[in-house]
């Protein structure tokens, strides 16, 4: 009898020995699938960010591409914006009209030549408007130059000689610390604001070179 139940016993063990084995490999052929299908995946989501990256090069070539044209004319651009309107604005501060209204004016003289952006000749006032045009102008040297600019342009135009120049330095937006220094260097600071020109800083000062 005591035999019997050893055996019984043993029977016992060795079923739950096979079932757990079973269980087992059932289990490692479950990860082994579920192991496939996540390589799989990552194949496909490798494919596809492979596809992305050369999706991205190509859109990032394409609107390098459209950013650098626009560079190429925006001096252009922003003198369009400002032309149109330039002798209403001076008219509206200054209280006189332009007799001359000239944009992108080159003068040559001997080797060297000099380019006004915008130019306003009042006759009568003896006055003109020098008008530079900037798509960056918070960048100092755009500054100095164009005071450099102005100290030469009875040089390349002696007709202005008796004429006060005021100068007008025009961007369609600058920083406060361009205006403070515009106006510390006696130059009108002008912005596009909505859809008109200001003179940012015309109540500070006269703004008026001799």
């Amino acid at each position: 009898m005591a035999i019997e139940q050893k055996v019984d016993k043993l029977e016992e063990a060795l079923m739950r020995l096979v079932y757990i084995q079973q269980k087992t490999e059932m289990e490692l052929q479950s990860f082994k699938d579920e192991m496939l299908d996540f390589k799989n995946e990552m194949k496909v989501f490798k494919d596809e960010m492979l596809d992305f990256k050369e999706w991205s090069k190509k859109n990032i070539e394409s609107l390098n591409r459209q950013w650098g044209n626009l560079a190429n004319r925006m001096g252009t651009l922003v003198e369009d914006i400002f032309f149109p309107s330039m002798d209403q604005t001076i008219e509206r501060y200054f209280h006189i009209r332009c007799d001359i209204l000239e944009r992108n004016k080159r003068i040559r003289k001997d080797d060297k030549s000099l380019e006004i952006d915008i130019m306003a000749i009042l006759k009568k006032a003896k006055q003109a408007f020098i008008v530079e045009v900037k798509s960056n102008p918070d960048r100092t040297e755009y500054i100095e130059g164009f005071l450099e600019k102005l100290d030469k342009i009875t040089q390349f135009l002696p007709e202005l000689e008796e004429y006060t120049l005021i100068g007008i330095y025009a961007g369609l937006d600058m920083s406060k610390e361009t205006v403070h220094l515009l106006t510390k260097k006696r130059i009108y600071a002008m912005v596009f604001k909505g859809d008109i020109l200001e003179i940012v800083n015309y109540d500070e000062f006269s703004g008026v070179r001799s």
